[in-house]
């Protein structure tokens, strides 16, 4: 690994808020895992795992304005340190009620309905500190590893939870180890020293939304994402691959699962070593493009091989694109307008990634499966091609140098 490669590991306080971060991420996978498990367990039935998702969800939606807010008014450090050990909190509170014996899921979702309001803070908090924790010329490299990371936490954390619950035949030691993660987090925060964050105590909630409509090449990154990814939904089609087209049974699920971290993460760890130069933008829109492609790919795909490689290829285009709208974004935005600007792309990541999964069942349920892969994979095309278009800011951009401004 070279110097350059790895240069944001050179100052501290990108390390500490990168693993605190890694262990807090892995914590909520294995605690997923578990509740997920759990709560099938309990009632049998597959609508009350989607009730999961929802319950974390809505907090988010209701909340993003005012995240987003307090993200940009108060210190972020502290901010994550609260909702770290919040976590540690809800981590406990399942621990206690699996301990006492469950034959309702209810208190489940009330308490995952907490973790929501919690991780509605989280996230903007976070992305939103992330410059704060190195110097500008060396962002790009942050951004690449964190998201390298994040995709290496979101594999490792499910595969130690399930690991941990089929083992043990209990939730407990899955929750007790996700409070173990999170109370760690957040002393890892806390040794993280900044000499200061830009507050704005008179800008109002709505400005991010404002701010994101003036700024085009914001607007353009943090949509184009939106509706890409809200059409290219076919991964929540994969239970259906693999047991009706590729014939691969659970085995082969988890394996098909498992392929676009894969390319996730190898595409993160390559960009930290060769990041990008120049064409930023036109990079960004062929690789939203690549997704497209690659979906359509492993929609008509029956085999295998073929299916697994494209799944790959579909993780690492979107790992481009991941890490170079996060890096646009962040130095395309001022940094009293960062906490903001993030909440309302969180609300925008996860309103794709929740109404995407809807979008591809209901549209399988009317078309079919393949087609409606398929369909989802050729509208993701047609969308960067009206992108290309209407945000020709975005399609010019060259470096991502922290003195670019939207």
């Amino acid at each position: 690994m070279t110097t350059t490669g790895r240069v944001a590991f050179q100052h501290a306080n990108f390390r500490n808020f990168l693993f605190a971060r890694f262990l807090t991420t892995m914590a909520g996978e294995m605690q997923a895992v578990a509740v997920g498990w759990q709560i099938y367990g309990i009632t049998h039935k597959p609508f009350d795992l989607g009730l999961v998702g929802l319950a974390q969800f809505l907090p988010g939606v209701l909340l993003f304005l005012i995240a987003g807010q307090t993200a940009d008014r108060y210190p972020r450090q502290r901010i994550l340190q609260f909702c770290f050990g919040a976590f540690a909190i809800v981590s406990a509170l399942l621990w206690t009620l699996s301990l006492h014996g469950l034959t309702q899921v209810w208190p489940i979702y009330a308490v995952l309905v907490l973790q929501g309001v919690v991780r509605a803070f989280t996230t903007p908090a976070a992305q939103s500190l992330v410059p704060l924790t190195v110097p500008p010329e060396h962002f790009p490299n942050a951004i690449a590893w964190a998201s390298s990371v994040f995709q290496f936490a979101m594999v490792l954390g499910p595969a130690i939870g399930g690991a941990v619950y089929g083992f043990t035949g209990s939730p407990l030691p899955v929750y007790a180890a996700a409070a173990v993660c999170s109370v760690v987090g957040m002393f890892l925060i806390s040794t993280v020293r900044l000499s200061g964050q830009v507050k704005s105590a008179r800008a109002s909630v709505l400005e991010g939304l404002r701010y994101l409509w003036r700024a085009k090449i914001v607007l353009g990154a943090v949509s184009l994402d939106l509706f890409a990814v809200l059409l290219g939904g076919a991964v929540a089609l994969l239970p259906v691959y693999a047991r009706d087209i590729l014939k691969v049974g659970a085995t082969g699920l988890g394996i098909l699962r498992g392929a676009p971290s894969v390319g996730a993460v190898t595409m993160a760890i390559a960009l930290a070593h060769w990041p990008l130069r120049k064409r930023a933008g036109a990079t960004m829109l062929w690789c939203v493009a690549g997704f497209g492609v690659f979906i359509v790919v492993f929609a008509l795909s029956t085999n295998v091989m073929l299916s697994v490689a494209a799944l790959v290829l579909v993780g690492a285009c979107d790992m481009v694109s991941v890490i170079l709208r996060h890096t646009l974004v962040q130095i395309a935005t001022p940094d009293e307008m960062r906490g903001r600007v993030s909440a309302v792309n969180m609300i925008f990541i996860s309103a794709s990634n929740e109404v995407g999964q809807f979008e591809s069942g209901l549209t399988a349920q009317w078309f079919g499966t393949v087609p409606a892969a398929a369909l989802g994979g050729f509208g993701t095309i047609l969308v960067v091609l009206i992108w290309a278009a209407l945000f020709p800011e975005l399609r010019r951009i060259n470096e991502l140098q922290p003195t670019l401004r939207a």
